[in-house]
Parts: structure tokens; C-alpha cells; sequence
């Protein structure tokens, strides 16, 4: 067996992995970089032959794991892509939704490469999208094993508790077994169930680190954050104050309005006008339909209907007057510059009567890096194409992550004891500490950090 990483940096960016087992190539993920442009936010997809891979796993439909697969279906044209039916149905609106952002970024900033793909390719190459049940081993060609039939290749999905659709894969082969997490969450969120991974001892486990650069706040609950969330939206609520909450479109929406019905119901929170992105609903409606027939809680919560989100799209956004005592979700999570959140976020910022509530994961680097970086009554600039701003309304932070804490992530290993772990999506700093805390854990087991382009024996 072997391994490579195709990422280009140790950090997380274009999540994308070739293993070889069986003399079978299989890709895990093909995602692209948030924070580059043209081919530099693809990964190094030329170090794969042309037409070389048997098949192509997707383990959930973020676009750092999934921007660039049409790109490497093109390249690989007799490769299935095998995932969840959710995964199919929410990488289908993202992909069209990435076509339509990179023809913007066409004309606004002249990137001349763009569209590295097309409406019509996504629309062809979703007939090779097949999908595959949780929890029954699959073939390669994503074909449904009878119990007892053999396959030198055998793929398994189990649900990864990330965002809806989203599975860790077991891979069979040359009597090993091989499981890559993709994104994973051991907590339970407002939708989203912890994830149920298997607890056979690995021989190998490819595993994400997002979270490793940090420990986990003692004493933290979930339920107690959610209540201090509350009690938050309610005290600027009663002040008259527009709520703005940077949320990622796919994930983190479903999510807090999940949040937002539970406190209607539990008297925490009045109703008032709830606002989200054009994206964010087509997202959400998804979720709607498959509430019944994907592991979540509250199957028969139809977020839509029971929390009546306005949408906010397009030009009209921008023109929109900020009412008082209203609740804004809008994408992007990080704030990128030109998106929903960044422009209605540089409306509020110099306004004390106004708050911003964050309620995840933000890149340094990014906008919504910045802001959290900020000192109130410091200089800040959300977007380069604007002159710096004061920091006067309301910040809050919260932590609802859809990634696994780093001591949940090391307790998991340590249950299963592989014998080689390959370290990858995290940051050096996070894959440092995993390296170092799981040697000393597990000191019969080797650990890797698999350096960007190199093959390497599994």
C-alpha cells in the first residue's frame, strides 16, 4: 500500500489524497484552497497519470474537500465518485454555486483562467456520482456487497457527525484495513448526530488535526454555550440591535436556525425577523427533504417552514435597510471580501448600537480573523477595496464547532490503536501536537506527517 498527499502545504487548503492498495488508486476528497485563486487553489493533481484512478471517495460536500472535483473527473474519465445521497445533493448546488462565483471573480479581478469548469461539466459528471448506504461495504464501482461476496477493494461509509452527509471510509484491502476520517465532530450538534466510527482495531488511520492547535476549554458544554448564546441574542435584541452571525452557507446555517427554533420554543428567545443568503436556502431546503432518511435529530423539524427565514440575494442585499431587532445569518463564515456578511458587516461595524456574533472557525488571515484579532475602538478593514473602520458595535464569541475537539480525536485513536496514523488537514502547529501527543500515547505505532507530493509505503 501506499500514500500520497496531494495538498500543497501542510495546512488546511485543498484537501485532496491518492492511497494505492490492491494496485487499485483511490482519491480521498478533491477539495480547492479558500485563500488562492486559479490553478494555485487546485492540488497538485498532476502528480496522478492521466486516467490512473479506480475510483474517487468524496467525504462530504465542503468545498475544500470537494471544489476541485470536476476538474480531476476530467482528468480521470472512467473514475466513480462514491458518496452519500446528501453529499450528491448538496455538491450538485455547490459546484454550480463555484461556477457562478468564478465567473465573477472573471470579470471583477480579471483571473483569466476562470471557470476552471463549467455548468454543463458539472451536470455530466454527476452521472457518474454514485452513492453509498452507511454501514454496507460497497465495491469500488460504489455496487452494493451481498454479505459473504469478496472484492479485492472494499469501501465502507460510517457518518462522521460533521455536516449532514458527511462519512469517514473504511477501506479493505491486502487483509489491512484503512480508515480516513474527512471532517469529523464525536459531539452532538442542533442537527447533526456525533459521529459513529468504527471501533475495530485499525491497521491504518488517516486523520484530520483542525482543532490540534488548541485544547478544548475545561469544563465546556455545548448545552452551556447555547444557553450564554441565548441569553447574547436576547440582550441586543431588547436593545433595539441588528444581530449579524457570519455563517458558513452549507453546515453552520442549518445549525443555528436549528438553534434559534429550539430557543423560540424554550421562551429564550422572541420571534423576530431571521435573515439569510440565497445559497444558505437552497442549502437548507436540501436539508428539509432528507430529514428523515439521514442520521440527524429533530428528523421531523422542517427548518423553513418552522423558523420562516427572509432571504437576502444578490444586489438587492446590499440596498436592504438594517432594521432593529432583527437577526442576520448570512454567508460567508469567514467574512471573505465581496461576500453577504463582509458588505453588511462593514455597515455595522462603526455602530455601538449595532453586535456580530461569531459562532466558529475563522482563519487568522481572514476578515473574520481580523475582526475577532481586533481591540474595540481599533482600526480594522474587512475588505482592501475600503477605507479601515473603527471597531464600536458589539463582539461576541462562541464556539459551536463542526470539527472534533483534539482530545476526542485522541481518545478515538487511542480506542483503536492503528498502527500507522497519517496526520493531515490541520495546520503545523495542529499536526505537531497530534505527532507528539500520540507518540507518547501510542509508542508501537507509527506516526506521519506526509509531506506534500512525496509516495510513501504504507
Amino acid at each position: 500500500m501506499q500514500f500520497v498527499n496531494l495538498t500543497r502545504k501542510v495546512e488546511i487548503g485543498a484537501n485532496c489524497y491518492c492511497l494505492t492498495a490492491a494496485g487499485r488508486n483511490i482519491v480521498l476528497d478533491c477539495g480547492m484552497h479558500p485563500k488562492a485563486d486559479g490553478e494555485e487553489a487546485l492540488p497538485n493533481l498532476n502528480l496522478l497519470g492521466e486516467d490512473s484512478v479506480d475510483a474517487i471517495f468524496l467525504s462530504h460536500a465542503h468545498h475544500d474537500h470537494l471544489g476541485s472535483l470536476p476538474v480531476l473527473m476530467r482528468r480521470q474519465s472512467r473514475a466513480p465518485v462514491l458518496m452519500t445521497e446528501a453529499t450528491k445533493r448538496l455538491s450538485d448546488v455547490m459546484l454550480h454555486n463555484s461556477v457562478n462565483v468564478m465567473c465573477k471573480k472573471r470579470e471583477e479581478d480579471e483571473i483569466g483562467v476562470y471557470p476552471l469548469f463549467t455548468h454543463r461539466e458539472v451536470e455530466q459528471g454527476t452521472k457518474r456520482w454514485q452513492i453509498c448506504p452507511l454501514g454496507h461495504p460497497c465495491s469500488i464501482q460504489g455496487e452494493r456487497l451481498r454479505a459473504g461476496e469478496k472484492e479485492d477493494v472494499t469501501l465502507e461509509f460510517f457518518d462522521a457527525g460533521h455536516i449532514m452527509g458527511s462519512t469517514g471510509v473504511l477501506i479493505r484491502a491486502e487483509g489491512r484495513t484503512v480508515f480516513y476520517s474527512g471532517d469529523v465532530n464525536f459531539q452532538d450538534q442542533s442537527i447533526s448526530m456525533a459521529a459513529r466510527f468504527p471501533e475495530e482495531r485499525l491497521d491504518v488511520m488517516i486523520v484530520e488535526t483542525t482543532r490540534g492547535d488548541h485544547a478544548a476549554t475545561p469544563g465546556f458544554t455545548r448545552e452551556a454555550e447555547e444557553a450564554r448564546f441565548a441569553q447574547a441574542l436576547r440582550a441586543s435584541l431588547e436593545r433595539g440591535a441588528a444581530t449579524l452571525i457570519p455563517l458558513f452557507a452549507l453546515g453552520k446555517t442549518q445549525e443555528v436556525l436549528a438553534m434559534l427554533y429550539r430557543f423560540r420554543r424554550k421562551g429564550w428567545l422572541p420571534t423576530v425577523p431571521v435573515y439569510i443568503g440565497g445559497l444558505s436556502t437552497k442549502l437548507t431546503e436540501i436539508y428539509d427533504k432528507l430529514a428523515t432518511v439521514v442520521p440527524r435529530h429533530q428528523p421531523e423539524l422542517q427548518l423553513l417552514h418552522a423558523v420562516a427565514p427572509f432571504v437576502l440575494a444578490g444586489r438587492a442585499a446590499g440596498d436592504t435597510p438594517i432594521g432593529k431587532g432583527k437577526i442576520y445569518g448570512l454567508s460567508s463564515g469567514m467574512m471573505t471580501e465581496k461576500t453577504l456578511s463582509n458588505s453588511f458587516a462593514r455597515r455595522i461595524l462603526s455602530n455601538p448600537g449595532q453586535a456580530l456574533f461569531f459562532v466558529g472557525y475563522a482563519d487568522p488571515d481572514s476578515p473574520a480573523g481580523k475582526i475577532k484579532a481586533c481591540e474595540p475602538g481599533g482600526l480594522v478593514q474587512p475588505d482592501p477595496a475600503f477605507p479601515p473602520q473603527r471597531l464600536q458595535c458589539q463582539v461576541e464569541e462562541f464556539n459551536f464547532s463542526a470539527h472534533a475537539s483534539r482530545e476526542s480525536i485522541r481518545g478515538y485513536i487511542n480506542r483503536v490503536s492503528p498502527r500507522k496514523i497519517i496526520l493531515v488537514h490541520g495546520d503545523a502547529p495542529a499536526v505537531a501536537w497530534f505527532k507528539e501527543t500520540l507518540t507518547g500515547d501510542l509508542p508501537e505505532s507509527e506516526v506521519v506527517c506526509p509531506e506534500p507530493g512525496v509516495r510513501f509505503e504504507i
